[in-house]
């Protein structure tokens, strides 16, 4: 302690008793002199240096309070002294300050920095001391902004402060000072000022005084300059001082706090909380400025409920409300109420002599000014104030209510604003300051009680984490501690007035106050636990009022309101990021294990998303992050935020949860849930009886209340969801991380080593929510929630239309009739189902499929992969992701695998009703390219496929015209399945002659089967089953390509591209099925030969049995049935099928073989040469034996062989043919397909390099370059004739006299039709030699391939 450091002192001399204190004392005084002296000085003459003053501040901060004190009225002299001059100087008139010597800024400051330091350490020795010191210091406190500086009127201010907060009890155990805190109840710790241990001296107790009668007209004056400083910088704007305003805010509350007394300050009430309230209100508008300062506004909602916490607390006042007492001497209230002598009292007029006191309150209430003549208030002293007498009311029962009636108006327009107020600092001030009057004035303030509870659950799932959990711990101290009967009438009330409420304010304009009666809520309804809420459903009538409400609430007719800003903003953007493109460019499907394949995706398909399944222990945990699950309705983007449909949400939830049976009720989630059901059930039977009377959809939906049915169901639907997910352990988990931060911030600090408080060691105990799904009410769950399925996916429901292209729309004029709206409420019904069959699979967990559910839903999830909507597309794959993660399967893939025979049982049965279900194709070709695990249900998709073949026939493209393309996708996926079998056949053959050879060659041919009989039965099996799998696989290889290839000659570029693709795809994949084959067919050989040697007959005949068709010869009679319609397709006039025709070309002939195709070009090779015959730039020539192309008798359309083509189209179909030349002459395997017709491409081909057309340059250089690997003289000598024709000069000599000249070889053409190239190519239009073209190809193949040939 400092005392034990400095020495003793003796409380009756004043002096230290040993020598080294003594000396101390005597170096104290000497300092204190000197300074004072100067102090003096400066008095006397203002014109001095004050310097003296930094250093005199230092030596008071650093010198203790024992050292100080001694000397106490010696320094506040002269300080004083200084300070009555400084305030003299300004106060007085303009005219009258010229008479007087000023004391400049910067000494009046200093003397009040100076004076604060002393009066914080030193203390008040008696009340007449106290009393000329609050006068000289409120003197100059009360000086204008004109008058003096901000430093010196917050010196003054702080001055103050220090005076109250350094005030001492005395040591009379019997005191009134002793029943006191003695400092703000709600002072934070951080501001919290040096306490006295010892009680005063003196004879007098200054702080009994200031609780006294005799000084309430001193505190009401104190009371009011400070409010009145406050005010005063507030109405300065930018320009006041805020950290005034928080000074004489802090000081008032010291000032209230040392009076302690409800006696004293319960007259001064109306005023101090007018002017509390309008500090208040003003921060709604107000973010800057000494009116908005963040810590004025805390020190100043503190400072209210301090006031209000000692004037009106319980305790003091329950007394007076039962019988009345003379509270005021000499007067008799059962004469008069107390409140009318308050108004008589406030009504007083001072004479013009002034020489009583006036009490005036201004004309609205909000400030009672105490405002005394300075020349009189300058003298006062102890006895004056005694003569004057005092001001007091009556705390009756009347003054008790009128007051909280006026104190609730005054609350409630400010506080439930301020609880979302932006500054954090605020929101904690208002926690306090409920907390507070919750704890000491909740009777008292009984109406202003259920506000109070309403602003702490708003504060309870606030933002901030920290106050989020002090709200939380206090809120459940009161229900478990605070009178629980009144909480749980006050709850009652609540509830009930948030429930009325809630639909005006969700329908209004103010988001803000929308959210708030939500969070109130549910907040409400969460700590009041489920008994409570159903206690409130307990009648069916409450309980439809209930649902009735969040209908309202929810419902898509509040997608019209708000502002006008809100709606524009929800209108998606019509540029931007285009979902379409991003399904064209996915394309990477999982098929194993961290095993992909990559393929074109169907542009109708489904929203799909580049996403690499992989296997993941913790599956809803990503699904969690890619997916917004629960999703917000699409109608309540306009209505509010996320956060406020959370809040509404959540309290469905919890319905949901209070709902569900357990041992100790039975429940009532069957009954309740029937409610919103019901519109469902409606529009069911509305739906049937427009099919039973053959109503158009148009009619139907513009007939009264179809539409409003319609928009109900999806409302009902969403809040059906809403009360089952609040079943699940999701939902839960958000509750328990919503609610539970007060428990984790006791856990934290529990855990660094915090001591609590006895209000602190509660423990609230595990949430009353904490529902186990036992198994009696898991089967509750599971009936009520397939009688919810069965309305969900009732056909009824799934034949809405969704678009104008719908199938089932009677005829186009009915589409064009139908509006808009109508689209879009059926999309989001759709979509809102979706997403509860989602909800539904996450909260039964795996009896979802055990249930039968799983079954029932999955097709209905597959076939709105392909919807129109966008939004019901996206819903269908999070949905399907959620199934396969509570299913326990790591991918969506291996949920369809697993389910595959359902799924494929529901396809055929639809596809043989092409009719009813013209969606299937698309169904079908979704599956298989967005699940992509075709190739592991081949044996699935015989029957499918075998559908799919006879609507892709004459007849079947003939009576569904609109269907070939989505079949054609579905055999485009087959056929990729089928190519991914075939890619590992071969391998697989290989390595499994491999492993014959090797273990005939270990155990000799002879004694190889004698030696292990068993293995090679099973040998011999296996040799058979790897049969059968090939054979099937070229067996669906060879069936879709007898589908595809008469759609090579459709008109439509999508049939024709798509068809391309399937050739391609099989001719490869049979290609490798006939390489397996040979493989198996040698492993045969081998195991024959082992058979042989064993004398094993009955086995050979088993391994003949096998060979029951003859499948080693597929590739080439496909090519031959195949080639007829790929020449069709070059003569299309369709470029971009041209392009790909010759891609696909290019790939066959090199996996079959040039032999088979040499006659071919040699009979078909006009259609593809004369694609070179013209320049991209000239128009095309026509040609008198083209013959017409036959029309068939079902197409629609003609076929025109006028149509003209841009240029840049016939040039990169040009390319495609250069390029398919140059593939195919430079692989060993096909280059023979073109030995017949060799001069005549050649020819072509170097006229087209020769030609003035660069952008055909690079294509016909690498063209003739692979021509040059066949032939290199006769490439050499076509562009050679050409070279040395046009180049006249500096020919070169031949390398010996014995070869001839040039001239001699080549001699030069007359004409262009003299070179040879035309005469081997034939005539050519468009394509003029140009001699610099010439001279590049020329050089660039001498370089390439004249030097050096080979194949590659």
């Amino acid at each position: 302690m400092e005392l034990e450091e400095e020495g003793e002192f003796d409380k009756l001399t004043g002096d230290f008793t040993d020598e080294a204190s003594q000396a101390q004392f005597s170096n104290t005084f000497a300092e204190l002199q000197a300074y004072s002296l100067r102090l003096l000085e400066l008095h006397q003459n203002p014109n001095q240096s004050p310097s003296f003053f930094t250093s005199f501040f230092n030596f008071l901060q650093k010198s203790s309070a024992q050292s100080l004190q001694p000397f106490f009225d010696y320094v506040l002299f002269p300080l004083l002294l200084l300070l009555d001059a400084a305030t003299e100087c300004r106060s007085k008139a303009k005219e009258e300050r010229k008479m007087i010597s000023k004391v400049s800024d910067k000494v009046a400051e200093s003397v009040v920095m100076c004076l604060e330091q002393l009066l914080s350490k030193c203390y008040l020795g008696s009340v007449d001391q106290m009393v000329v010191l609050t006068t000289k210091l409120a003197k100059a406190a009360t000086l204008s902004p004109s008058e003096a500086s901000e430093e010196f009127r917050e010196g003054t201010i702080k001055c103050f402060r220090a005076v109250f907060s350094s005030l001492r009890g005395c040591s009379d155990n019997f005191c009134s000072c002793n029943q006191i805190l003695g400092f703000p109840e709600l002072l934070e710790s951080n501001t919290l000022q040096r306490s006295f241990s010892k009680a005063s001296e003196s004879g007098e107790c200054l702080v009994a005084f200031l609780q006294s009668l005799d000084a309430s007209v001193a505190v009401g004056y104190w009371l009011s300059f400070l409010l009145k400083d406050a005010d005063t910088e507030a109405a300065r704007g930018h320009r006041g001082s805020g950290k005034l305003r928080v000074e004489a805010f802090l000081t008032l509350r010291w000032l209230v706090a040392k009076v302690g007394n409800a006696d004293a300050l319960a007259y001064f009430l109306p005023g101090v909380v007018s002017q509390f309230n309008k500090v208040l209100h003003v921060s709604k508008t107000m973010i800057t400025g000494a009116a908005g300062s963040v810590e004025a506004i805390d020190q100043a909602m503190r400072g209210l409920a301090e006031y209000l916490m000692m004037v009106l607390q319980d305790d003091v006042n329950l007394s007076g409300l039962d019988m009345p007492k003379n509270v005021i001497s000499g007067y008799d209230p059962n004469n008069n109420k107390s409140s009318s002598f308050l108004e008589e009292l406030r009504r007083l007029r001072i004479k013009p002599e002034g020489q009583n006191t006036i009490v005036e309150e201004d004309n609205d209430g909000e400030l009672v000014n105490m405002i005394t003549p300075k020349s009189e208030f300058k003298e006062l002293s102890t006895d004056s104030m005694k003569r004057k007498g005092s001001l007091h009311v009556a705390r009756t029962k009347d003054w008790i209510e009128e007051t909280s009636a006026h104190v609730n108006k005054l609350l409630c327009a400010t506080f439930p604003h301020i609880c979302v107020h932006p500054a954090k600092k605020v929101r904690k001030g208002l926690l306090a300051a409920i907390r507070g009057l919750l704890s000491n004035c909740s009777y008292t303030l009984k109406d202003s009680r259920l506000m109070l509870l309403e602003c702490l659950c708003v504060m309870v799932v606030g933002d901030d984490e920290e106050i989020s959990a002090a709200a939380q711990e206090f809120l459940e101290c009161l229900f478990l501690y605070s009178g629980k009967h009144c909480v749980k009438f006050d709850v009652s009330d609540i509830f009930g007035r948030l429930i009325e409420m809630l639909p005006k304010v969700v329908l209004g304009s103010d988001e803000s106050l929308a959210l708030s009666q939500a969070q109130k809520l549910l907040v409400i309804i969460y700590y009041s636990g489920p008994q409570f809420l159903l206690d409130q459903l307990q009648s069916p009538v409450s309980a439809a009022r209930f649902l009735d409400v969040f209908t309202i609430c929810l419902g898509q007719n509040s997608a019209f309101t708000g502002s006008l800003d809100k709606l524009i903003l929800a209108r998606p953007s019509s540029t931007g990021f285009l979902h379409s493109i991003a399904e064209l460019q996915a394309g990477a499907h999982l098929t194993d294990y961290g095993q992909t394949f990559i393929g074109s995706v169907p542009s109708g398909i489904s929203k799909l998303t580049a996403i690499q399944e992989k296997p993941i222990q913790c599956p809803w945990e990503t699904i969690r992050k890619t997916y917004e699950f629960p999703c917000t309705p699409p109608w309540f983007v306009t209505v509010g935020s996320q956060k406020l449909y959370q809040a509404l949400a959540g309290t469905l939830r919890l319905v949901g949860l209070s709902l569900v049976p357990d041992f100790e009720s039975e429940g009532q989630l069957s009954v309740i849930t029937d409610i919103p059901l019901g519109h469902l059930h409606r529009l069911v039977s509305e739906v049937r009886v427009r099919e039973y009377n053959t109503e158009s959809w148009q009619s139907w939906y513009n007939r009264t209340g179809s539409g409003h049915l319609l928009r109900q169901a999806g409302t009902a639907a969403c809040i059906i969801n809403e009360m089952l997910f609040g079943l699940s352990d999701e939902a839960f988990d958000t509750f328990t991380k919503m609610f539970q931060k007060s428990k984790t911030v006791r856990e934290e600090a529990r855990q660094s080593g915090a001591e609590f408080t006895d209000g602190q060691r509660y423990k609230f105990g595990e949430s009353t929510w904490k529902t186990k799904l036992k198994k009696a009410v898991k089967s509750h769950l599971i009936d009520c929630v397939g009688k919810i399925m069965h309305a969900y996916v009732s056909s009824e429901v799934w034949d809405l239309p969704t678009d104008r292209k719908s199938s089932l729309l009677q005829s186009d004029k009915e589409a064009e009739d139908i509006t808009l709206h109508f689209f879009r409420d059926t999309a989001i019904l759709h979509q809102v189902i979706i997403d509860g069959i989602g909800i539904f699979a996450l909260c039964l967990g795996k009896d979802f499929a055990s249930s039968g559910f799983l079954h029932l839903s999955l097709y209905l999830l597959l076939e709105n992969l392909i919807s129109s909507n966008s939004q019901v597309r996206s819903a269908s794959d999070a949905v399907l992701h959620v199934l396969s993660a509570t299913s326990g399967y790591p991918t969506v893939g291996h949920l369809v695998l697993a389910n595959a025979d359902y799924v494929i049982d529901s396809i055929c049965r639809q596809l043989r009703h092409l009719d009813l279900n013209p969606h299937v194709p698309n169904v079908l070709a979704a599956m298989l390219s967005y699940i992509g695990v075709a190739y592991k249900i081949l044996p699935l998709l015989e029957e499918p496929m075998r559908s799919v073949s006879q609507e892709l026939q004459i007849l079947g493209r003939h009576q569904h015209p609109d269907l070939n393309i989505s079949f054609l996708k579905a055999v485009a996926e087959i056929m990729k399945a089928s190519k991914h079998e075939a890619d590992s056949l071969p391998s697989q053959a290989e390595s499994y002659l491999m492993h014959i050879k090797s273990k005939i060659s270990e155990q000799g041919s002879g004694s190889c089967y004698d030696n292990d009989t068993g293995e090679w039965e099973s040998i011999l099996y296996n040799l058979n089953d790897c049969k059968r799998y090939r054979r099937t696989v070229g067996s669906i290889a060879g069936s879709c390509l007898t589908t595809a290839i008469p759609l090579l000659a459709s008109e439509k570029q999508a049939a024709c591209l798509v068809a391309l693709d399937i050739v391609e795809n099989g001719i490869v994949t049979i290609a490798k099925v006939e390489e397996a084959y040979r493989h198996e067919k040698e492993t045969k050989e081998e195991i024959e030969e082992v058979l042989r040697s064993s004398s094993v007959y009955h086995r050979q005949d088993n391994l003949d049995a096998a060979d029951d068709g003859a499948d080693e010869n597929r590739l080439l009679p496909a090519m031959n049935k195949l080639w007829p319609f790929l020449v069709i397709c070059i003569q299309s006039n369709n470029p971009v099928a041209v392009r790909r025709c010759l891609s696909v070309i290019s790939n066959v002939v090199q996996i079959c073989g040039g032999d088979f195709f040499s006659r071919r070009f040699h009979t078909d090779g006009p259609h593809f040469w004369k694609l070179l015959s013209t320049s991209p730039f000239q128009k095309k020539h026509k040609l008198k034996e083209a013959k017409a192309p036959l029309l068939l008798p079902y197409r629609n359309t003609s076929i025109s062989s006028d149509d003209s083509l841009a240029e840049v189209s016939n040039m990169k179909v040009q390319v495609a043919v250069l390029n398919m030349i140059a593939d195919l002459s430079r692989n060993e395997k096909s280059a023979s397909a073109l030995e017949v017709v060799l001069k005549k491409v050649s020819g072509l081909v170097v006229g087209v390099a020769c030609s003035g057309v660069v952008g055909l340059r690079d294509a016909s250089i690498n063209a003739l370059s692979g021509l040059a690997s066949i032939d290199p003289d006769l490439i050499w000598l076509l562009l050679a004739d050409v070279y040395y024709s046009l180049k006249k000069r500096n020919l070169p000599s031949p390398p010996t006299s014995d070869f001839p000249e040039i001239s001699e070889i080549l001699p030069p053409c007359l004409s262009p039709k003299e070179y040879l190239y035309v005469q081997y190519g034939g005539q050519s239009y468009g394509f003029d030699v140009d001699f610099s073209s010439v001279d590049t190809v020329f050089r660039k193949l001498h370089a390439q391939s004249f030097s050096y040939q080979m194949y590659s």
